[in-house]
C-alpha cells in the first residue's frame, strides 16, 4: 500500500502563538471577574493571619545543631545555617500551601512569604502539635486542588466554546490527576535524587554528565506535563485520557508548542519581577497583586485557546492524510 504524496500548501495553517495569546488576554479582559481568584488568595496570603510552624521545628533545628557539632563542622557556618532556617521559618506560612501544584490558584505572595503588611504585623497562629500539622498540610492541600480545579474551569469556559464538565466531575478528575502526578514525583523523583547524590559522592564529573542528561529529558517533557491537565477541562477527558492526549499532540506539535510554553513561562516570570516592586507594608503592592493575577489569568486562558485550537488543527490534518491514503484492494 503506497501513499500519495501530499502537498503541504493544501493543508490549513497551524494556530499562532501571537494569536492565542491575544485571544486570551481579550477574552479575560471581557471576564475580568476571573482574576478574583489569584487577588484573593494574595490577599490572604498578605494581609491574613500567619499559620506558623515555628516552635513545632525548633527542637528539631537545636537537634540537627547539636549533631552538625558532633560531626566536626565549623560552629560558624552551623550558625550561620541555623539562622537562615530560623529566619525563613519565622515568615514561613502554613496557607502557602494553597497554592498547589500541578493545578492550582496562581499566587505572586506564596513566594513572598511578606512579614509585614500595611497594617502592620499579622497575626500569628501557632501550630504546636505534629499531628495537626499533618491534618493541616492535608486540609489545605485539598482545598487548593479543589479550587484549582475551579478555577481552570472557569478560565476554560470564557476561553473555549463548547460545553464543560461539571464541577463535581471537575473536582474528581483534578485531585486524580494531581494525585497522579504526586505518585510520579515521589516513585520516580525521590530514588533520582538519591541516585544522582550517590554519583556526585563517586564521580563529579558523571554526575554533572548524569545532570546535564536528565536537564534535556526534562525540557522535553515541560511542554507535554503543560498541557496535561487540559483535556480535562476543553475536551472533558478523565485524568489518564488528558495527559496522554497531552503527549500526542506534544508528539506532532513540538517546535510550535515548545515556542509557545517558553513564551508563556517567560512572559509571566519576567512579569513577576515587576509585581514585586513594591515592598510588602506598601499598599502599592495591591496593584502588583492585581497585576498579576490578570497577567497568570491571561495567560492560562491563552494556553486553553492554543491548546483548543491545535487539537481541532491536528485533527483536521490527520483526517486529511488518512482520507488521501487509498485503501488496500481485495
Amino acid at each position: 500500500m503506497q501513499a500519495r504524496n501530499i502537498d503541504a500548501k493544501t493543508l490549513p495553517p497551524p494556530p499562532g502563538i501571537i494569536g492565542s495569546l491575544r485571544a486570551g488576554f481579550d477574552v479575560t479582559a471581557g471576564n475580568i471577574a476571573a482574576i478574583l481568584f489569584p487577588a484573593a488568595l494574595d490577599v490572604l496570603l498578605w494581609l491574613g493571619p500567619r499559620l506558623s510552624v515555628e516552635q513545632l521545628v525548633q527542637p528539631f533545628l537545636k537537634e540537627v545543631g547539636d549533631v552538625a557539632a558532633n560531626g566536626g563542622l565549623k560552629p560558624e557556618d552551623i550558625s550561620s545555617a541555623l539562622t537562615m532556617y530560623h529566619q525563613f521559618f519565622q515568615q514561613f506560612n502554613l496557607l502557602a500551601i494553597l497554592r498547589t501544584f500541578p493545578i492550582g490558584i496562581f499566587s505572586l505572595m506564596s513566594g513572598r512569604l511578606p512579614a509585614q503588611t500595611p497594617l502592620g504585623m499579622p497575626s500569628i497562629l501557632e501550630i504546636s502539635s505534629p499531628v495537626r500539622l499533618i491534618g493541616l498540610v492535608f486540609l489545605l492541600t485539598l482545598i487548593g486542588w479543589t479550587l484549582g480545579g475551579l478555577y481552570f474551569r472557569w478560565v476554560a469556559a470564557f476561553a473555549t466554546p463548547g460545553d464543560l464538565p461539571g464541577a463535581r466531575r471537575t473536582v474528581i478528575q483534578t485531585l486524580l490527576y494531581s494525585l497522579i502526578w504526586l505518585f510520579i514525583s515521589w516513585t520516580l523523583g525521590l530514588p533520582a535524587v538519591f541516585l544522582i547524590y550517590i554519583i556526585f559522592v563517586f564521580n563529579a564529573l558523571i554526575g554533572e554528565i548524569v545532570l546535564l542528561i536528565l536537564g534535556f529529558i526534562s525540557v522535553w517533557l515541560v511542554v507535554p506535563i503543560f498541557f496535561s491537565p487540559h483535556g480535562m477541562f476543553v475536551k472533558k477527558q478523565n485524568a489518564f485520557g488528558s495527559i496522554l492526549s497531552s503527549f500526542q499532540l506534544t508528539r506532532f506539535t513540538l517546535p510550535t508548542s515548545s515556542l509557545f510554553v517558553l513564551t508563556t513561562l517567560l512572559f509571566g516570570f519576567g512579569l513577576n519581577f515587576l509585581w514585586s516592586i513594591p515592598s510588602d507594608n506598601s499598599w502599592l503592592a495591591l496593584i502588583g497583586i492585581l497585576g498579576h493575577a490578570f497577567i497568570t489569568t491571561a495567560l492560562l486562558a491563552s494556553s486553553f485557546v492554543y491548546y483548543h485550537d491545535m487539537s481541532a488543527w491536528l485533527q483536521t490534518v490527520l483526517t486529511r492524510l488518512r482520507g488521501d491514503v487509498p485503501t488496500q484492494p481485495a
